[in-house]
């Protein structure tokens, strides 16, 4: 399938690291915990986690700590839709198309649940037909993308006259959770909120890259090193230290796999750590695009490797083949190509 446009859309409310700790600082949010958890938050919101600012859906984040499973939910409900529907509205005024247009939707999501999902609520924002297909895949954490855009390969080639829109959308803030958990305080340190959409055809319309080469690899084994649970009703990132280190061995192994060697590799931002883990390991391909995008927008979950392809293509348009990769809940890592002649 080829990509016809692709967008992303993030919040107004935009915060370096330094002002979320003074912002958790002032509403007391931070006095219950050790004084070895307070020091850890200051550490990485003070220090060099590659992360300049993050965008949230509200003005305070520091109300979302005092708010209860109902209110994080209510969050999630409000601006998920949103921010999806304006990332998928800037994709179609690219593709010079309208959403009256598309055909079927699919929506990827971690962050919260609705039912009937986030593509229900988008398509009636958007006006788009009512004989549209939908469709909402939940449960795939950060590495979702990839996986969403090898489902509408499926769905397109079933049918090839389609317009297909994939959007991933996460509401990270409707997740925040606060405790002594060292892999809790280091989520809260990275995630922000964002949407990316594309569009989609069978056939290309022009110089168009190709999407191709899905590969995926499941490790259950290593499941509770990244996960959400369940807390009460409220999402809690379960986070591990050797996260890093799994993220690296799984993409050098899906990397090994590929049809050629890109002139681009892309990746899912995980965090400075992430990174670093990952270029350890593929050191011709430094993750320039992940790095800039974790810089200006933390990580945003889903939506993040294709929020650094759409830098990629603005920054390096020459480009003929791109390796995509993103990871996360699970333990699992995915893979793609885009081509172009």
């Amino acid at each position: 399938m080829y990509l016809q446009s692709l967008a992303t859309a993030f919040p107004p409310h935009s915060f370096t690291q330094a002002e979320c700790l003074q912002l958790l600082t002032a509403s007391g949010a931070m006095a219950p915990l050790r004084q070895r958890s307070r020091d850890l938050l200051e550490k990485i919101l003070t220090g060099d986690s590659g992360i300049a600012t993050r965008q949230f859906c509200t003005p305070d984040i520091s109300t979302l700590f005092q708010a209860g499973a109902g209110e994080l939910h209510h969050h999630f409900e409000t601006h998920a839709p949103h921010l999806a529907a304006d990332a998928l509205l800037t994709a179609c005024e690219r593709a010079g198309t309208t959403p009256s247009s598309i055909d079927a939707l699919l929506v990827c999501t971690c962050t919260g649940y609705l039912c009937p999902g986030l593509s229900s609520h988008i398509s009636e924002r958007l006006g788009m037909r009512p004989n549209a297909f939908l469709q909402d895949l939940l449960g795939l954490g950060c590495g979702a993308a990839l996986p969403l855009l090898e489902t509408a390969r499926g769905i397109l080639s079933a049918n090839p006259k389609a317009t297909i829109a994939t959007i991933a959308v996460e509401i990270s803030s409707a997740a925040f959770y606060l405790n002594d958990d060292p892999g809790v305080l280091i989520s809260l340190c990275l995630f922000g909120d964002g949407a990316a959409a594309a569009l989609w055809r069978h056939e290309p319309t022009g110089d168009q890259f190709r999407f191709h080469g899905f590969q995926t690899i499941h490790q259950p084994a290593h499941r509770e090193k990244i996960r959400f649970v369940n807390a009460d009703g409220r999402l809690k990132n379960q986070l591990h230290r050797d996260v890093p280190n799994l993220a690296a061995e799984a993409v050098a192994g899906l990397f090994e796999k590929k049809s050629t060697t890109p002139d681009r590799l892309v990746a899912h931002t995980g965090g400075r750590d992430v990174i670093l883990a990952i270029e350890s390991r593929l050191p011709a391909h430094p993750l320039e695009e992940t790095r800039a995008i974790l810089h200006s927008h933390g990580n945003i979950s889903s939506p993040s490797v294709l929020a650094a392809l759409e830098h990629s293509l603005a920054t390096h348009p020459s480009s003929k083949t791109i390796w995509l990769t993103a990871f996360g809940a699970g333990f699992s890592a995915h893979s793609a190509e885009l081509t172009r002649d």
